[in-house]
């Protein structure tokens, strides 16, 4: 696989993740009745997932482009569960307004994450260091999370 493939894919595969994920996400009066004290102001999740989502696009072409064929379907098979499960969460806690099943993907989605680094380390350590603000992001939105469900 060429180098400049990947880069196009790895880009592709966030930006619509990014996509489908906002699509989900709605800001309304059931999330401001019931988010967290803790919960940052919104302006920030759209800059602090841009910057996740640019972290995570470099990471999956790192990891893609330094691997063997072997591992290279591995790392797509699990970037590819990672996303999804990212979108899932979205449509779980903004659209069904389900926040137990939420955080059941949100643990499913960090346990993805750890999965995604530890392959990674193995190939490229900057592709599972770029990795470390995204599962500390989803790990404070655990917390987020949590609070809703059962807090």
């Amino acid at each position: 696989m060429k180098k400049s493939s990947v880069l196009i894919f790895s880009v592709l595969a966030v930006i619509v993740t990014a996509l489908i994920g906002s699509r989900f996400t709605k800001i309304d009066l059931w999330y401001d009745s019931i988010k967290p004290s803790i919960t940052p102001p919104n302006i920030v999740f759209p800059i602090v997932w841009t910057i996740l989502f640019i972290l995570i696009a470099i990471s999956m072409y790192l990891a893609i482009s330094n691997s063997n064929k072997k591992t290279r379907n591995k790392i797509i098979i699990l970037f590819a569960i990672n996303l999804i499960l990212n979108v899932l969460w979205s449509l779980l806690f903004f659209t069904m307004h389900n926040p137990i099943i939420a955080f059941i993907d949100l643990v499913l989605l960090w346990l993805s994450i750890i999965a995604i680094m530890k392959i990674s380390w193995k190939i490229s350590k900057k592709a599972s260091w770029l990795l470390l603000p995204y599962l500390l992001w989803v790990t404070f939105a655990g917390i987020l999370n949590y609070l809703v469900a059962f807090g």
